[in-house]
This record gives structure tokens, C-alpha cells and sequence, in this order.
């Protein structure tokens, strides 16, 4: 590997494992340093962290606005850049929003579809990339934004847990669901109101009206032709994915009562 393509960011290629492990990596000391802090401290940390990454956020989005690169493209598909396009209305970065929302007011609904959706929907973004984000130097402005917001995201969706902010339980599942349906119906409404207003043709936050070539969606897609409602299969794998993560907090806080 030349020292050239090692700076070239792609899923799953070494430059990506590195800053995976480094963006971990300060999720595991922010943990410990916090470990026998007050919870009013944590949540100041986490609710920082947060807006740090949603003004930074914006500033990437306005690197985007002057890449000309960028926006030829996305010339084709979406009509060049359009800040309607680059609000924080996707299932990944709403979290930024949602996280300190949930943690002030403490609400169980919030706080558990932040910890399962936002590293979901994060890192679904950082395995596939959008049009200009895949195979580029990372030096980039575009790519060190899109980058580091997602990886940004996908850590503080696990601080909820690894501040001790939150524990996940089979009985919170219920109050997830709802707090997505609620969102996606929302969100959903948005696209609806751009589209029909004229703001932005191409709106298609949470992906409520098509599927946009994404494989499963696209499956989901050929099952119910419906936009909005063709997301409804993905309420079955959401719940095997909660699932999954919730068992061993359960386990083990059997394991610790029964001890």
C-alpha cells in the first residue's frame, strides 16, 4: 500500500479500522475519567460533546455549499447541493438533537432509541457512503465532516450506556418503537411539506419516500410500494437488533441480584 492510497477512506479499508479504533478509543478514556463522577457531570459531558458535534456539523455543511466538486457530483442525482437537502433530519444525525433531549429530561423513550438507533444509523452511513464520500482523500473538508459527525455519533449513542446514563431493558422495547414511529411520521411529513412547497423536490430524510438504491429498502421496496409504509418490515429486524444488544444487560443484571 503507497503512503498515497493509505489517506483514501473507503469502508472497511485500514485507514477506516484506525479511525474507528481512535474514535473508540476516546469513548473508552472520556468513560473512565467520568466513571466516579456525578451523573450531573456526565450529562453535562455528553450533552457538550453533542453540541460540539451539531456546530460542526453545520460548518461541514457549509464546506459542502462552496465544493464545487461536490455538487457536480450530485449534479445528476439530487440537482447539485441544496441546504434543504443537508438539514439534520436523518436517522443518524437527529441524534444530535435527540441525545440532549432525552438526557435533560430524562425520558426513557428518547434515551433508548438514541442508543439503539443513533450507532445504527451512524454506521450504516459510514459502511455506505453517499455520492462523494467514498474512495476520497480524508484530508478533505467534505470527508473529514462526513466522517467525523458519524463517528462522533455512533460514540455518544454508546455513552448513554457506558456513562451509566442508561441501561437497556426488554420493557423500554414498546417506548422505542413508538418514539420511531413518531419520529418517522414526522420526518415523513417534512419531506411531504418540501416537496410540496417546492423547497426541495428531492427530500427524502429517514428515507420515507424511496429506498434510493439501498439494497434491503429496495427489497422492503418491492414488498409494499408504499412510501413511508414500505419502512414497516424494518420494525422486525429492529427488534432482533435490540434484542441481540439488550440480552447481556439483562444477563448480567440478573447475574448481579442474584450475586
Amino acid at each position: 500500500m503507497t503512503q498515497e492510497s493509505f489517506w483514501i477512506m473507503k469502508a472497511f479499508n485500514p485507514l477506516f479500522f484506525a479511525t474507528f479504533a481512535a474514535f473508540i478509543l476516546l469513548l473508552v478514556i472520556a468513560s473512565l475519567l467520568l466513571k466516579k463522577r456525578s451523573e450531573k457531570t456526565k450529562k453535562a459531558v455528553l450533552i457538550t460533546a453533542c453540541l460540539l458535534t451539531f456546530v460542526g456539523f453545520f460548518v461541514y455543511k457549509y464546506m459542502l455549499s462552496i465544493d464545487t466538486a461536490y455538487d457536480e457530483i450530485v449534479k445528476d442525482t439530487r440537482g447539485g447541493f441544496s441546504w434543504w437537502a443537508e438539514l439534520p433530519l436523518q436517522l443518524c444525525n437527529i441524534n444530535m438533537i435527540l441525545i440532549p433531549i432525552g438526557v435533560v429530561l430524562n425520558n426513557r423513550g428518547i434515551k433508548s432509541f438514541c442508543f439503539f438507533l443513533a450507532p445504527l444509523g451512524a454506521l450504516m452511513a459510514l459502511i455506505m457512503p453517499g455520492q462523494g464520500f467514498n474512495g476520497y482523500p480524508i484530508v478533505l473538508p467534505r470527508m473529514i465532516g462526513y466522517f467525523g459527525t458519524h463517528f462522533m455519533i455512533v460514540i455518544e449513542g454508546l455513552a448513554l450506556a457506558t456513562f451509566g446514563l442508561y441501561r437497556p431493558r426488554f420493557k423500554d422495547f414498546p417506548k422505542t418503537l413508538l418514539t420511531f414511529v413518531i419520529l418517522l411520521l414526522l420526518i415523513f411529513g417534512i419531506n411531504l411539506l418540501l416537496i410540496k412547497t417546492g423547497l426541495y423536490d428531492h427530500a427524502n430524510y429517514f428515507f420515507a419516500m424511496e429506498p434510493e438504491g439501498i439494497s434491503l429498502l429496495e427489497l422492503f421496496w418491492s414488498w409494499i410500494h408504499i412510501p413511508c409504509l414500505y419502512l414497516a418490515p424494518g420494525a422486525v429486524i429492529l427488534l432482533v437488533y435490540m434484542s441481540v444488544v439488550t440480552a447481556p444487560f439483562e444477563i448480567a443484571e440478573k447475574a448481579k441480584k442474584a450475586s
